[in-house]
């Protein structure tokens, strides 16, 4: 396996557990009383998009060829660390 293909394969890991959090939490919405329900979509809906940011660059850092997925790879850390922390954040803010 390729460090590009490591990579990317430690980054869908990381999807996968933020896509079954949202399903969790998409369920405890459900059953939430009709106030807290609107926060509740309100977090959910943060929480998709950071999702699908952090989608669009593992897309981005895979459709790369030669050496051009180690300068996304390194553009990529930081915008990848703001994506967690926002979805950190978003989940935290689900929970009060």
């Amino acid at each position: 396996m390729s460090l590009k293909d490591e990579y990317l394969e430690k980054l869908k890991v990381q999807l996968d557990e933020w896509s079954a959090d949202i399903d969790v939490l998409e369920a405890r919405a459900k059953q939430a009383e009709a106030n807290a329900r609107v926060k509740y979509d309100q977090q959910l809906t943060i929480l998709k998009a950071k999702r699908d940011e952090a989608k669009a660059k593992v897309a981005e850092i895979h459709g790369s060829t030669g050496e051009a997925w180690q300068e996304l790879k390194k553009s990529g850390e930081e915008a990848w660390e703001v994506l967690k922390k926002g979805f950190e954040e978003a989940r935290k803010k689900f929970k009060e």
